[in-house]
This record gives structure tokens, C-alpha cells and sequence, in this order.
């Protein structure tokens, strides 16, 4: 089970400044919603819900936000959302999927089309981009809840498949059918975890730098505010000094 490279799953939201954070809360709020309307309003009986819960929890949302984005999946007003992935190509042939929640389909498609086009990108055909990426189940850990050995005899036990350790975090890898249990078996040995959720885990990384790394975040950025898109993922790597350069 030894680590991969590293990569980056652009959930692109740690240290954003407190004005995005009305956004991010409302993505959060509408996976809540979609959840528990999809399946039961009991987080106890919606694997969904019940992840969807703990990511909100894991960016501070607060109990009063959630039990309201809970009680929206049965009111008759709110929008019906459709799940929608699209997939593209970056500065570089980067592979990015961008995961949709949006109650107007024609809206959504034409943001992510013109967010593509103005950054440096392209929109492909379904399938053009997934297959260099596997659908798995992750779920993040700090540092200081265990050492490597440990983590790794954790889920082993609990029936994950891999564990990689970066950055201050264990993340412990899962087939996506397994997420759901063998997250509940890490929370009875570690609590709750920081993050817990289905993925797109590119196969390979590319090294990306200069120009094309600037071009490249600010398609993401771009991605990231549109209201519609809930997730975005990327098969790139862009070194720490690169970052560092990019955020200067």
C-alpha cells in the first residue's frame, strides 16, 4: 500500500479569504439537500447525507445551516438540482473533470464552456478525460491522530486499499462501494474524520510550471467560483516554489 504521487484534487478551498466562504457553504448546503432528498433525511440511514454532513463539519458549517439545507429536500419550492460531470482539457493537455449541481442544465454547460474557453482550456467529449482517472472513496486524517504505521494498520483492517501520507495529512484510499464502511471503521479507532468523500484520483500527474501553471489556476479558480460546480479535479502537479511564484 505505499503512497502515490502526489496530486492535487482541486477542492481549491483552504485558506480562502472569509468572502468565498457564503459560497463554499453553499455548495455545501445544496450537497446536503440533493442528499437527503435522494435518500432518507436521516443521516443514520443516507450514506450520502452522512458524508455530505461531515464535510460541512469540516469547514465549520454551522448545525443551524445544515439542519436547514436538511429541511429544504422537503419543500416543495426547491429547485429539482440534476448531477451533471464534464470533462476537458487545461494549459498543457491537463485533464480536468468538473462535477455540476444546477437546476438549469443550458446555464451550466454554457459557464463551463466559456470558463474553458477564456483560460487556456477546452471542453471534451463524456469519457475523454475519465478514463485517465479512477472513482475512489478518500478519506483525510491529520497527522497528529497517528503515526504512518498505525493509520496503515488502521485500514487495513477497516478494508481500504491504499494510504498516502502528505503534507500533514493520511489520506486512506477505498473502492467507492467501500467508502461509507470503511470510513465508519477509521471514526470507531480515530473519531470523525477531516474529510470523507468520493474522488476523482488522477493515474498519473503532470508536471506543470511557468506560464501554463498560472493560466492553469486561474481556470480552476474560475471553475471553483461558478455557482453550478461543486467539485473540480485535475491529473497536474505544480511544485511548492511554483505556487509560492504564482502566489507572489
Amino acid at each position: 500500500m505505499a503512497g502515490h504521487s502526489k496530486w492535487a484534487n482541486i477542492q481549491h478551498r483552504k485558506g480562502r479569504q472569509d468572502a468565498k466562504r457564503s459560497k463554499l457553504f453553499s455548495k455545501l448546503s445544496k450537497e446536503i439537500t440533493v442528499a437527503a432528498k435522494m435518500g432518507a433525511a436521516d443521516p443514520e440511514f443516507n450514506p450520502r447525507l452522512r458524508l455530505a454532513i461531515q464535510a460541512a463539519k469540516a469547514q465549520s458549517m454551522p448545525k443551524d445551516n445544515i439542519d436547514r439545507a436538511i429541511k429544504k429536500s422537503t419543500s416543495a419550492d426547491e429547485a429539482n438540482f440534476e448531477e451533471i460531470r464534464y470533462e476537458g482539457f487545461g494549459p498543457g493537455g491537463i485533464g480536468v473533470i468538473v462535477e455540476v449541481l444546477t437546476d438549469n442544465r443550458n446555464r451550466a454547460a454554457s459557464e463551463v464552456r466559456s470558463i474553458f474557453s477564456k483560460n487556456g482550456g477546452n471542453l471534451g467529449e463524456t469519457g475523454s478525460v475519465s478514463f485517465m482517472f479512477d472513482r475512489v472513496g478518500a478519506i483525510e486524517y491529520p497527522l497528529t491522530v497517528a503515526d504512518e504505521e498505525a493509520m496503515l494498520d488502521a485500514a487495513i483492517e477497516a478494508g481500504a486499499s491504499d494510504v498516502e501520507t502528505l503534507d500533514e495529512i493520511h489520506t486512506v484510499y477505498a473502492a467507492a462501494e467501500d467508502l461509507s464502511s470503511v470510513a465508519s471503521g477509521l471514526e470507531k479507532k480515530f473519531g470523525e474524520a477531516a474529510s470523507a468523500n468520493l474522488i476523482w484520483k488522477p493515474q498519473n500527474v503532470i508536471e506543470v510550471s511557468g506560464d501554463p501553471a498560472g493560466t492553469l489556476m486561474r481556470l480552476l479558480d474560475a471553475l471553483d467560483d461558478c455557482d453550478d460546480v461543486q467539485n473540480v479535479y485535475g491529473n497536474y502537479d505544480i511544485s511548492a516554489e511554483e505556487m509560492e511564484r504564482l502566489a507572489g
